[in-house]
């Protein structure tokens, strides 16, 4: 199943640090990956989508990596009515720079 993941950053510094294992897959239980990242361009939120067993694996994960530095809100997609394009200029593979 696809989980999107809606962040609202609390403390950007903190929270773009601890990310780096979210978006590495570092530590990360075997049935999660994520697949895309989205930053506001003022760090104050960010958007993800996850492959999963289940949405409760990923708001784990993301809570306990994450910690205080942010609130996130997992919810399950609807595949039926989603769709997705790689926007021209996005990187396939995530550039950790953040």
């Amino acid at each position: 199943m696809y989980v999107a993941v809606h962040h609202q950053i609390r403390n950007p510094e903190t929270a773009f640090a601890r990310g780096r294992r979210l978006i590495s897959g570092d530590g990360a239980p075997e049935t999660i990956k994520v697949l895309q990242f989205y930053p506001s361009q003022d760090l104050a939120h960010v958007v993800c989508l996850w492959e999963s067993d289940s949405v409760e694996s990923v708001q784990r994960w993301v809570d306990t990596t994450l910690g205080d530095s942010s609130e996130n809100l997992c919810y399950p997609v609807a595949n039926e009515q989603a769709f997705a394009e790689r926007p021209l200029g996005l990187p396939s593979r995530p550039a950790l720079s953040v």
